[in-house]
C-alpha cells in the first residue's frame, strides 16, 4: 500500500508560468515531478494545494503524494541536487491517507511588497512604485474587506470557483524600510484577488478612488473597475496553515 506524504516546497516564480502543471509551458509542478522521476525511476503524480500564477514566488507550498517506495531522510537532499536553484523541496512528511493538501488547508496567506526607489536587488521579487501613496487611506481600505464575505469583484473572469466567498482573517499595510507591504491571510482566495485587491487599493492610496468607492467596487460584485494591474513579481505565498 501506497504511504500519502506531504511535499513542502519554496521557490521564486520568475521563470515558470505557474505553479500547476500545464501543457507546453514550464511549471514548478513539472519540475518537481520531473526530478521525483528522475530519482525514484518511476511516474509519481502531484496533487498541489495553492495555484500560484506565472511570476509569483512562494516561501511555503505544498503537494501531496503516494509514495509506492519508502521515502527516506536524505531523499530531499538528493531531490534538491536534480532540482533548478530557484526550486527546493523543504521537507517530505508522512501523512494520513485520506490526507488532502489542498482540501486540509484552513487559512493561506500572501503578502505583496512594492519599493519606492530604484533597487536591483528587489526587482524580480517586488513591484517598483515610486508614486506618493498616502499610508491611512491604504490602512482604512484594507480594513474594510474584514466587513464582507464576497469577493467576486477581485476574481478574474472564467475563475471557476464553486463559490466567491472567502473569510478574511488578516488585511493589513506595512512600512518597511522602503518597502510597503500588504499582508492578507484568508480561508481561501479566488484566482487574481490579491493582486486585485492591491492595484485597487493602490488607487485608494493615491487618491484615484475614494473610500467610499472602493466599498462600492466590492458591493457591485462586478470587476469592471478592479485595478488587476499590480505585477505577478511582487507576490509571495507566504504560508499554508494546516491541522492534522
Amino acid at each position: 500500500m501506497d504511504n500519502r506524504y506531504f511535499i513542502e516546497v519554496a521557490y521564486n516564480g520568475k521563470l515558470y508560468a505557474g505553479f500547476q502543471k500545464q501543457k507546453n509551458a514550464n511549471t514548478i509542478q513539472a519540475e518537481v515531478e520531473k526530478a521525483l522521476f528522475t530519482f525514484y525511476r518511476i511516474l509519481i503524480p502531484l496533487t498541489g494545494s495553492s495555484r500560484t500564477d506565472a511570476g509569483v514566488h512562494a516561501f511555503q507550498n505544498y503537494f501531496h503524494a503516494d509514495m509506492p517506495i519508502p521515502v527516506k531522510e536524505k531523499d530531499t537532499y538528493n531531490l534538491n541536487a536534480i532540482l533548478p536553484a530557484d526550486i527546493v523541496i523543504k521537507s517530505m512528511k508522512r501523512v494520513a491517507a485520506n490526507a488532502h493538501c489542498r482540501f486540509d488547508a484552513i487559512s493561506r496567506a500572501y503578502q505583496y511588497v512594492l519599493y519606492q526607489s530604484k533597487n536591483p536587488f528587489l526587482n524580480d521579487r517586488a513591484y517598483y512604485y515610486p508614486y506618493l501613496l498616502n499610508m491611512g487611506l491604504l490602512q482604512e481600505a484594507a480594513g474594510l474587506l474584514y466587513r464582507y464575505r464576497d469577493f467576486e469583484s477581485f476574481a478574474k473572469k472564467h475563475h471557476q470557483a464553486h463559490t466567491t466567498n472567502c473569510e478574511i482573517f488578516l488585511s493589513e499595510w506595512e512600512q518597511q524600510s522602503d518597502c510597503i507591504i500588504y499582508r492578507v491571510t484568508a480561508n481561501r482566495f479566488l484566482r487574481g484577488m490579491v493582486r486585485g485587491l492591491v492595484g485597487t487599493m493602490l488607487r485608494v492610496g493615491r487618491g484615484k478612488y475614494s473610500l467610499d468607492e472602493f466599498q462600492k467596487i466590492i458591493e457591485s460584485k462586478n470587476i469592471s473597475k478592479t485595478d488587476f494591474s499590480a505585477p505577478a513579481q511582487g507576490l509571495t505565498l507566504v504560508q499554508i496553515h494546516f491541522e492534522l
